[in-house]
């Protein structure tokens, strides 16, 4: 039985990751902090810009390290953490807080998890938008 391996989330990847999720939100005209994890949730790129508010920063690392965790978008976890949803008692039973807002994506390469991106700073739709287009530079 043989393994073919998948390669691994390089800080270049994450560099790209951060640059094209930076140029969609400045040509939206808004202000974002950009989070990428690979996939030990370890900080392989992180930018943010200084028009940005402090918090933003926290927020995409939260929603990096949430789309990592679970493997999905963060967009599509909302309604799972509502009462009676899925994951309702999910956030307090981990370590590290998640955070169920739009613009976390995962990272895959091959079909296998490689890493996630977080964006943090505009409307949650706006950030899903950024992370997504930006994740698009890797296919």
């Amino acid at each position: 039985m043989s393994t073919t391996a998948v390669a691994p989330l390089t800080i270049e990847d994450a560099e790209s990751l951060v640059t094209a999720a930076h140029r969609a939100a400045e040509a939206a005209g808004v202000t974002v902090s950009v989070t990428v994890l690979d996939a030990g949730g370890h900080l392989l790129a992180f930018r943010r810009d200084d028009r940005a508010v402090l918090i933003s920063g926290e927020t995409s690392t939260r929603k990096a390290y949430t789309a990592l965790q679970l493997n999905a978008p963060t967009a599509d976890l909302v309604d799972a953490v509502q009462p009676g949803g899925l994951f309702h008692t999910l956030p307090t039973a981990l370590d590290r807080p998640l955070l169920f807002i739009a613009g976390g994506v995962p990272v895959h390469r091959e079909g296998r998890l490689i890493g996630a991106i977080g964006v943090g700073g505009g409307a949650p739709d706006q950030d899903h938008g950024f992370a997504s287009a930006a994740v698009q530079v890797l296919a």
